[in-house]
């Protein structure tokens, strides 16, 4: 039973009273548990130090659920840094806190993979045992937003074989042609307004200059307005028809030239999208050529005006050079790998952050595995957060000059792993998943388990039963957890049962001493929990009222409940003391 952990009520900040509570059960491991960030910035610090006096007078061993933060700074259906770099704050925080709870050992502290974060790939296992996506999410990085592909129809899913990685090439595709098809648009209707404005210019204003004398009005204009406007008072005097004629092709010219000016804008932005994204050699070049080319006619154009036209060619030579790239860059991209490298720069941070404040005795970051349903729920999903998340911790640790290469890598492997919750996990079979695919997924994430949590369920909805309640295969979890981690036997199971706890208010420890076999006095052989737990029914059960009130009453501690002349209150009965047959003379 030492290995068993309860968790304390997350819905109060009151944790002092829940931890003495639960150290009076005799559990010698208690989850201390925040996961509403309010609540545990509720928590005052003398508490956290009363709970770290408690844990060292009973021996009591103390790990920490952090606050239900989103890591990857998803935040409705959209991302954005802002929000990523709070959710960083909150988990340092926490980990901060943590620390108080045991500042001489490495406490864990438990945060979800997601909370709020879409599932970035829906997998279901159907009929004929053939795993397939029906469901993909895509960010678009440009802008933040996320979606999903479409999805098949419910009655589609065993007819209709998709390819979502497919439908993205498509989606993008589709976009590129979109978005600077509408930059040509922009670009055609101020080059039509330019060309056709300097041609009539060329016939009509022969008497100003044609068009080179409207081109140099207008530069003018652009680069001293007062002497411009000067030129036109002086010619007002000489032509005032020529005057405003000269000066509505000026105005025209300006907002074709601004029609030009915002394409040119746009055009640059889809240019820099190109060239960070692709890869292709040839694509490369070609972008590169391009822009050295483009520069020193732009830093020409900002100091002449006139050099509109050969501005207006250029950008539209560009614009057909982007249409023509064979690897157009991809504005949408798998939501699951963009959220993965979020969290994993939020993740990293805070353990760095972390073991530059405290060192040797720095919290351990555990990982848990969401509830089915959620983003990043699969062990493949947590196993590659965690592979991430350590490979940008040591390569930051290294670039700052913290740690070595090789003393990163091991911290980097102490202070991040797992939280592997067996309940979240079970909740696959609603995908059609079997007892087979769920323990898979315990054989990958194993190795990097630092924690388990325990709760029973019967596949579809997160009940959080106790243990041996539901369909979970607990024994084949252990099973596999102590053939694969190198520490299975210092893992702490923590009995998370939440929701059932509030139908019934019973503790859940007992049943699930229970269901694991679990021996009464924690050596073997016998007796087992298992096959005594129910023998004399609990403490006031099975015996009678084998300890009535009235002994408490009579001979419960204290001098008040001792006869008169020993110095208590208590009378004799009819004269007759207490402690004799006969008074005292």
């Amino acid at each position: 039973s030492s290995h068993f952990a309860l968790t304390t009520r997350p819905d109060t900040a009151a944790q002092l009273r829940e931890v003495s509570e639960k150290i009076s059960t005799g559990t010698k491991a208690i989850e201390v548990t925040g996961i509403s960030p309010k609540i545990l910035e509720a928590v005052p610090e003398q508490h956290l130090e009363e709970i770290r006096r408690l844990k060292k007078l009973v021996g009591t061993e103390l790990t920490l659920h952090g606050p239900l933060v989103e890591p990857t700074g998803a935040v409705e259906n959209r991302w954005d840094e802002t929000a990523r770099k709070f959710a960083e704050k909150t988990m340092f925080s926490a980990i901060e806190r943590g620390h108080k709870l045991d500042p001489k050992g490495n406490i864990i502290v438990t945060f979800h993979s997601s909370n709020g974060l879409q599932e970035p790939e829906t997998w279901i296992k159907d009929e004929n045992g053939e795993q397939k996506i029906i469901q993909m999410g895509a960010v678009n990085e440009r802008t933040g937003q996320i979606g999903s592909l479409p999805k098949l129809a419910r009655d589609e899913y065993t007819q209709v074989s998709q390819d979502p990685m497919q439908k993205l090439k498509e989606l993008n595709e589709e976009n590129w042609q979109r978005e600077f098809g509408q930059l040509n648009n922009e670009m055609l209707r101020g080059k039509e307004v330019v060309d056709v404005l300097l041609s009539k210019s060329e016939d009509q204003l022969q008497e100003y200059g044609g068009s080179k004398g409207v081109l140099e009005a207008f530069n003018l204009s652009q680069k001293a307005p007062e002497e411009y406007a000067q030129q036109i008072k002086n010619l007002e005097k000489k032509n005032r028809a020529l005057a405003r004629e000269v000066e509505r092709e000026v105005n025209q010219l300006n907002y074709g030239s601004n029609l030009i000016s915002d394409a040119y804008i746009n055009f640059k932005k889809l240019f820099n999208d190109a060239y960070s994204a692709t890869e292709n050699p040839g694509d490369k070049q070609r972008l590169m050529n391009f822009r050295n080319e483009v520069a020193a006619l732009t830093e020409e154009y900002k100091k002449d005006r006139t050099k509109i036209p050969e501005l207006a060619e250029e950008i539209s030579r560009g614009i057909r050079m982007l249409s023509s790239l064979e690897e157009p860059p991809q504005a949408f991209k798998p939501l699951r790998e963009f959220a993965i490298d979020k969290a994993s720069e939020t993740f990293s941070n805070v353990a760095l952050q972390a073991y530059k404040k405290f060192e040797d005795t720095a919290p351990i970051i555990s990982i848990e595995n969401p509830p089915m349903g959620m983003g990043l729920a699969r062990a493949q999903d947590i196993k590659d957060l965690i592979e991430a998340s350590r490979d940008k911790f040591i390569k930051k640790a290294e670039e700052q000059g913290i740690l070595s290469k090789s003393a990163a890598k091991n911290q980097a492997e102490k202070l991040i792993g797992a939280t592997w919750d067996v309940g979240h996990i079970n909740m696959m079979r609603k995908y059609g998943y079997k007892d087979k695919d769920i323990l898979k997924e315990t054989e990958t994430i194993a190795p990097d388990i630092k924690h388990i949590h325990l709760s029973d369920n019967f596949g579809l909805e997160h009940t959080e039963l106790p243990m041996g309640m539901g369909n979970v295969p607990m024994k084949e979890h252990m099973e596999l957890i102590e053939e694969y981690s190198k520490k299975a036997g210092e893992l702490k199971k923590v009995i998370e049962t939440g929701d059932w706890y509030q139908h019934f208010q019973v503790s859940p420890f007992k049943d699930t001493l229970q269901a694991f076999g679990a021996s009464v006095y924690g050596a073997a052989p016998t007796p087992y929990w298992n096959s005594s737990a129910d023998v004399i029914g609990g403490y006031f059960a099975g015996y009678g009222n084998v300890l009535p009130d009235v002994h408490f009453a009579t001979y419960g501690g204290g001098f008040s409940g001792l006869p008169p002349e020993l110095g208590g209150t208590l009378p004799g009965a009819g004269g007759r003391a207490r402690l004799g047959g006969a008074p005292m003379e």
